[in-house]
């Protein structure tokens, strides 16, 4: 009988790939191509403080190398110092403004922040309503601490130890405020006292001719 030749097979390779490797050969495994990794999730930060950071609290400068003062003066010291006085023109709006740059001035030439005492005539400077919104113990707790600048009304002044450096911004309030604030200022200031406001007026409450 003639032999006849066997039909040529089909490999399965023409038909697709294979569903399982050929016997004997191994056939690499596909690794998967990365995609982008997706951002890592932020480290939580430490807890803060129970109350919020004050609007324009200021951190110390040199606390160290200028101590404040550690007790009060008495009111007879007060009234013996002659402090150096200060003018610095402003309106009543730019008091405050004034009063700041003055005591950016003071800090950065060495002056230690628990040196400085900062009142306002007219509205209360923020770090001052803010601190108070606290209660008032709380907010003379750090005036008695005496290691940073402390701001207050001139309603407090009465309350306020001397400092070596008293700086006033005349910035509005009652039509006396600036005739009762600016001599208990000076009162409560051991070394110098700047004034923030409008000339003539200061002038007149203090009888000086700055």
């Amino acid at each position: 009988m003639p032999l006849i030749p066997e039909e040529p097979q089909i490999h399965e390779s023409a038909q697709g790939p294979r569903a399982t490797p050929a016997s004997g050969r191994t056939a690499p495994t596909p690794r998967p191509v990365p995609g982008p990794r997706p951002a890592a999730p932020p480290r939580p930060g430490r807890p803060g403080p129970v109350r919020p950071t004050p609007p324009v609290q200021r951190t110390p400068r040199d606390v160290a190398a200028k101590p404040g003062p550690s007790a009060p003066a008495t009111p007879a010291a007060s009234a013996s110092a002659t402090p150096q006085i200060q003018l610095i023109p402003a309106s009543a709006e730019g008091a405050l403004d004034a009063a700041e740059e003055a005591v950016d001035l003071l800090l950065d030439s060495g002056r230690a922040p628990g040196e400085v005492l900062v009142i306002t005539t007219g509205e209360l400077h923020p770090w001052a309503a803010h601190e108070l919104s606290f209660g008032e113990a709380s907010y003379w707790a750090q005036h008695d601490t005496g290691d940073d600048v402390f701001y207050a009304g001139a309603a407090g002044l009465e309350r306020a130890a001397v400092r070596p450096v008293v700086v006033v911004a005349v910035n509005g309030g009652p039509g006396t405020a600036a005739a009762t604030a600016l001599p208990l200022a000076r009162g409560r200031a051991g070394a110098l006292l700047i004034v923030c406001g409008d000339p003539q007026e200061i002038n007149s409450v203090l009888g000086t001719g700055v």
